[in-house]
């Protein structure tokens, strides 16, 4: 790899180079760790743990459980559950079995999971018992032909489990009765207890994990992501981070799986590098993370701003910073982190936190920053390991700009996706020539540090999860007392970035905040749905009638600064 100018800002310790990469997959990684340390934990929950051979013995069982039903290699397996024993199960067992894992996110609703399953084409879900009956309902109008249910107690430590059922399972939803021919997952895997599946070749090659992603059109695309991908984002993360952790750290799981974030940056780097994982199924519960850390005292502290804002605020933590003494590293990606936010929460811990940027599309190759060396204020970091960054003019010239000039951001390294399931055409827009073109503006400086200024595309992050204005704005624009509208991220002190959407009514029509949001409701994930509504008699456009949302969110920033 050339020498570059990031390369002299890496921690003493941090190769410039990691290749060549291993021909190898996460299923070579588990046994591997079987073989040198069985009992050694690998994930933690709620006070019970998980070894590395009872990983190995139960995703063994649950794979050969689902070749008995049919799966094939290559077949899409959808799983919409928490961050959970049963999720890393579940994915270890498809893999075993040459399936392909889909996370994701339970919390959509049934038009957005019905697009998805059609979009990735899984006849095989895995589901926590609670989002089980959404599931089923719009199983008809997907390629769906097997729904597999775990319940979240299935893990818990006895006490913890008994308390569970008495009071929470029925409650929360927890408690429900499967359609003919759905089956229990644990029941599956206590039936092929024993078994191993055989006859599957897996290899480096094949996809591993489609990741939903925006893309350049708001319709969520499947990303597809390779076997040696996931390990060779493993091997990155853990070798920065490894400057201050040792194989026993604990490395805290908080970030749901469904997310980029967590399944190819903290779970890889876990495994890859035997750092024992401390699954948080719901990452708002601050309760429970604030007890997971002062239980297991983890050394790594995943989370995106508005995660740090809300643990600053909390009570427990007011009264008492010491609670996370135990952290060496507090990681912050997913979203632009606020100056403000960051030192402050740093001043409250004494720990440090490091940024890290990196796209669904990269499989989480990452830009970072360094974890004990130089930082600048505003900068993301500098890329990692065999991690390269080029500012281009625009994505039709190609033409590099030099250091300080801000352009669009392309990136190239030995994990980018492979493409978009099934769409040659927006992976043609995405991939070229082996750079990936991020559609994000920044500029490198004259050290290599990355700086990102502007989203060339409108994607809207709040608290990290991607939101399309389109796909806002055609909910919204079904109402029936709307004429126009139009839909942008505006910065939001809780959030990091909220959705915001200008409204013009149609003529003499009323429509107050809260109906609009029970409306959005109806058809969007909670995060989706606009945090603050502006009506207006007319929306700025530019000549041929294209709502302008640039100019909505320029007059937002000057009604803030004045």
């Amino acid at each position: 790899m050339i020498e570059r100018a990031w390369h002299r800002h890496y921690d003493k310790g941090v190769p410039h180079s990691l290749k060549p990469y291993p021909e190898t997959t996460l299923l070579d990684v588990l046994r591997d760790a079987v073989r040198k340390e069985p009992r050694s934990a690998a994930l933690l929950f709620k006070g019970a743990s998980l070894s590395y051979g009872e990983l190995e013995r139960q995703s063994d069982a649950f794979a050969s459980a689902l070749l008995s039903l049919g799966v094939r290699k290559g077949e899409r397996v959808a799983l919409l559950m928490p961050n959970s024993p049963q999720m890393i199960i579940a994915e270890f067992g498809i893999w075993k079995a040459g399936g392909v894992v889909v996370p994701i996110n339970p919390l959509y609703t049934g038009n957005e999971l019905e697009h998805a399953f059609t979009e990735c084409g899984a006849m095989t879900a895995i589901v926590l018992t609670m989002f089980y009956d959404k599931v089923n309902e719009i199983r008809a109008r997907t390629p769906l032909k097997r729904i597999v249910a775990t319940n979240i107690k299935e893990y818990l430590p006895s006490l913890k489990r008994t308390l569970f059922t008495l009071l929470k399972e029925k409650r929360e939803g927890h408690r429900v009765r499967l359609v003919p021919g759905d089956l229990m997952m644990q029941g599956m895997i206590t039936a092929h207890s024993g078994q191993a599946p055989s006859g599957v070749v897996v290899k480096p090659s094949d996809p591993a994990v489609f990741m939903f992603s925006g893309g350049t059109t708001g319709k969520p695309k499947c990303a597809v992501g390779r076997h040696q991908s996931m390990v060779i984002t493993g091997m990155q993360i853990g070798t920065w981070f490894g400057v201050v952790l040792d194989r026993q750290s604990v490395v805290i799981l908080n970030m749901p799986l469904f997310h980029v974030y967590a399944q190819l940056g903290i779970m890889t780097a876990g495994l890859v590098n035997g750092f024992p994982l401390a699954l948080i199924p719901n990452p708002k519960d601050l309760d429970d993370l604030l007890d997971t850390i002062k239980s297991l005292r983890p050394a790594v502290l995943p989370g995106v701003p508005t995660l740090f804002s809300a643990l600053a605020a909390h009570p427990r933590f007011q009264k008492d910073p010491s609670l996370l003494k135990s952290i060496k590293l507090i990681v912050s990606g997913a979203a632009s982190l606020h100056l403000e936010t960051k030192q402050r929460f740093e001043k409250l811990t004494g720990a440090r936190i490091i940024e890290a940027y990196g796209m669904t599309e990269s499989m989480l190759a990452s830009v970072c920053t360094p974890v004990l060396g130089l930082r600048k204020s505003g900068a993301v970091g500098v890329p990692a390991p065999d991690v390269e960054i080029r500012i281009v003019d625009s994505a039709e010239s190609g033409i590099e700009l030099a250091s300080g000039q801000v352009g669009e951001i392309l990136m190239r390294a030995p994990q980018l996706m492979e493409g978009y399931w099934n769409n040659p055409r927006e992976t043609a827009g995405m991939l070229k020539e082996g750079w990936l073109h991020t559609g994000d503006l920044g500029y490198l400086d004259e050290d290599g540090f990355l700086f990102i200024i502007d989203r060339k595309k409108d994607l809207i992050k709040p608290s990290g999860f991607q939101v399309w204005p389109r796909e806002v704005e055609e909910v919204i624009a079904r109402h029936p007392s709307v004429q126009e509208v139009g839909v942008a991220g505006v910065p939001d002190e809780r959030q990091g970035e909220a959705v915001k959407a200008w409204v013009v009514l149609k003529s003499g029509c009323e429509l107050c905040l809260d109906e609009l949001k029970v409306h959005c409701q109806k058809e969007l994930a909670s995060y989706k749905v606009p945090r603050h509504v502006e009506i207006r008699d007319s929306l700025p456009k530019s000549m041929i009638g294209k709502v302008l949302r640039r100019v909505l969110v320029d007059e937002e920033r000057q009604k803030s600064e004045a």
